[in-house]
């Protein structure tokens, strides 16, 4: 090649001896074919510049991560603790307890606990594309960077629903880069961690109102006095604006200015054609609330009760009704002002059939210190006067010696030093036990009692769930038949319940627990149910407090010693209510009667529950239904047992077999004849009816012997009862 780099073959290929040969240049290192390449050097400097900008790259990303690592994770541990709630049954809210900081953080929920309206109006003002970023919105970010540099300062955030929870979560007084950065970053997470529906739960859940109010369900209920479901359109542009401004716009403190940052708010969702001008015209006429409602405290008893026993749950569900229990509890307090100075009413409400408790009013009022209003009066211990007379009659009704169209004396009578009165210090004479019943008279119901025995009484209210206290080193006696023990509301309106449930009880529940778990709740005996059903038919027909009307609620009242309890516990085929009056000192209080003060609160507890009387069960199987002359000659006329003893030839009958305390065995495959029991009877004037567990089974026959088909394994009373009305009982074991 030439030195103009022209060829041999040009040069018609022969070689100029004359002209010097072309000096070679020396080779560069990297020179392969020991030629330049055109450009070499411009490449180079681009692959330098390449790897510097990745260098630089890698630095920033590692300085990014080891910022971001810096920040530490997502303080939602702390963000999710929320106020404890206490609530009914269906969910309402009876009360809420501050945090240990005093702040009000109600735990919300979004698609449950929001008004759609409010929804619609936050995210059009806040965030219109909340569900379509990933928690910083680009179109957001550049229009506040266009403001900040025509404006010369920060004019709008362009922060998202998200940023500003993060915001929340770490609040920053200032507002810089480096907040917004760090915000951004923590959208980031939160994007990555919760769903688009958790986001904006804790949102509303964090939210400042002003004070110490924070979230929406807070809010609301402070300045509204209502939950936030149903809001006007008002009232939601209202809560969206105060979080904005919460202590400049509190509204407590500054209406006017809430009242143009709600104004502001309808604006915006107008000129963005979410509502309409004439709407946001009406929703501008709306003042705003100045004052703040308080918290509400329903069932304050219960809820405390509940708090104290449940530990480090948010949300406490109670069996309870909030409207049965708004409704009950002004009822309580005006009866109480009305019946005198320092006198207190507790109410309890009981479903017959599960035994939740649906009303709770443990005083006339909570904040009501010359009545106690914090003392649970239906857990406190007292004389429940007459109202235990019902399981008396029930137990002599089960034993059979006795019906409710039975003739019983009304007369004196004296049990050793004993000597019960009626109230009224008269005497009816000859009356029907079911009279006897409906009036509360003393005497017949000690004379029954007698013969029911008071220990066995009190046994049996004990396995029924009631807790009898009697004063101490004393055991049971005919006393506690008129009020000589101590009871609560509660245990009295759980023994009550037995009725419409035809023999059994439940313990009461207050506290709601996951579903299945209620197997130590399982029924209790308290008596048989035929004779729960006439106890409850008896009952039906005691005549009512005035302007009441009759035989639509069963119901027995009761006065203690020396006037310091009134009660009153009444049933129908739905639920229980039991009603206490008095004072909780236990001083007593003159003219104090369960019929005059107690009953007219249970009728009208009945009222005010919106629901009419359910009717009774019907007569169960084996229930005799008969007037006096139809019963067997036995049952016509009551005798105490002290007429049962005679003299001369005449001798009471006597159950010769089966002896008291045997056992029985039953082989019931072999056939009737087999399985079939007999009894043998000594004495006792013609004819002679027997009975089991309380029900006739027919005559013995002349010769003082009759088979009778035994009933299932278990106890069974043998009862026989001659014509003169003179008995006696075996009880035996069927195996």
């Amino acid at each position: 090649m030439s030195e103009g780099g022209t060829s041999d073959r040009e040069l018609g290929g022969k070689t100029d001896l004359h002209t010097p040969p072309c000096p070679v240049a020396p080779r560069a290192p990297n020179d392969v074919d020991g030629r330049d390449k055109p450009g070499h050097d411009g490449r180079r400097g681009r692959g330098v510049k390449r790897l510097f900008a990745i260098a630089l790259a890698l630095v920033a990303s590692v300085s990014v991560a080891a910022w971001t690592i810096s920040l530490g994770p997502l303080p939602l541990g702390e963000a999710r603790a929320v106020s404890t709630t206490v609530v009914d049954r269906h969910g309402k809210l009876l009360r809420a307890y501050a945090m240990a900081d005093g702040r009000w953080r109600l735990p919300v929920s979004a698609k449950k606990d929001v008004d759609p309206t409010y929804l619609k109006l936050l995210l059009a003002y806040e965030d219109q594309r909340f569900f379509d970023h990933h928690g910083v919105d680009p179109r957001a970010l550049v229009r506040a960077a266009i403001q900040l540099g025509s404006h010369g300062h920060i004019v709008s955030g362009g922060s998202t629903i998200t940023m500003q929870l993060a915001r929340l979560l770490e609040p920053r007084r200032q507002r810089s880069l480096h907040a917004k950065l760090r915000q951004i970053v923590r959208a980031l997470e939160l994007e990555r961690e919760l769903s688009k529906d958790e986001i904006l739960d804790l949102y509303l859940t964090l939210a400042p109102y002003g004070g110490n109010l924070e979230g929406i369900r807070a809010a609301s209920i402070a300045y509204f006095g209502k939950e936030p479901k149903r809001l006007s359109l008002a009232e939601a542009a209202l809560l969206v604006a105060l979080p904005q401004s919460p202590e400049t716009r509190r509204l407590d403190r500054h209406p006017e200015a809430a009242r143009r940052g709600r104004d502001r708010v309808l604006d915006r969702v107008v000129s963005e054609n979410v509502i309409s001008a004439e709407d946001a015209a009406q929703a501008k006429a709306q003042a705003v609330p100045a004052f703040r409602k308080p918290m509400p405290i329903l069932a304050p008893h219960a809820a405390d009760q509940a708090s104290a026993a449940v530990k480090d749950q948010p949300i406490i569900r109670l069996t309870l009704d909030a409207s049965l229990q708004k409704v009950l509890e002004p009822l309580a307090r005006d009866r109480a002002i009305a019946l005198g100075p320092n006198v207190s009413v507790g109410i309890i409400v009981v479903d017959n059939d599960s035994g939740d408790v649906l009303a709770h009013v443990g005083s006339a009022d909570y904040f009501d210190e010359k009545r106690a209003g914090q003392v649970d009066m239906t857990r406190a211990v007292r004389s429940p006067g007459s109202t235990l007379k019902p399981f008396i009659y029930g137990l002599a009704f089960e034993d059979g010696f006795v019906h409710p169209e039975s003739l019983i004396e009304d007369r004196p009578v004296r049990f050793g030093s004993y000597a019960p009165e009626n109230f009224d210090m008269t005497f009816q004479g000859t009356v029907p036990v079911r009279k006897a019943l409906q009036l509360s008279l003393n005497v017949p119901a000690i004379v029954l009692l007698d013969r029911v025995g008071a220990s066995r009484l009190s046994s049996r209210l004990k396995q029924a769930g009631g807790n009898l206290v009697l004063p101490k080193d004393e055991a049971p006696g005919l006393a506690m038949g008129l009020g000589g023990v101590g009871v609560t509301l509660q245990d009295l309106a759980q023994l009550y319940a037995g009725f419409p449930r035809l023999g059994t009880t439940r313990p009461l529940r207050e506290i709601m627990t996951a579903e299945g778990t209620d197997g130590a709740r399982e029924p209790m005996r308290l008596m048989d149910s035929a004779a729960a059903w006439q106890v409850g038919n008896v009952l039906l027909g005691t005549p009512p407090p005035e302007n009441a009307a009759r035989n639509r609620i069963a119901f027995k009242t009761g006065t203690s010693y020396g006037y310091r309890d009134a009660w009153s516990v009444g049933f129908d085929g739905r639920v229980t209510i039991g009603v206490w009056v008095g004072r909780p000192d236990g001083a007593p209080v003159p003219g104090l009667i369960g019929r005059v003060a107690a009953a007219p609160i249970l009728f009208d507890a009945f009222a005010r529950s919106g629901k009419l009387p359910a009717t009774l069960p019907k007569p169960p199987k084996g229930a005799l239904v008969a007037s006096n002359s139809k019963l067997p000659l036995p049952l016509r006329r009551f005798r105490p047992i002290g007429e049962l003893v005679r003299t001369g030839a005449e001798q009471a009958p006597h159950i010769q077999f089966p002896p008291n305390g045997s056992r029985i065995d039953v082989d019931r495959s072999a056939g009737r004849e087999a399985s079939v029991m007999p009894v043998k009877v000594s004495g006792g004037v013609l004819p002679l009816t027997m009975l089991v567990n309380g029900l006739a089974v027919g005559e013995i026959d002349s010769r003082r012997q009759r088979l009778i088909d035994p009933p299932g394994p278990g106890f069974a009373r043998l009862t026989v009862i001659d014509a003169t009305g003179a008995a006696d009982t075996v009880v035996v074991r069927i195996q």
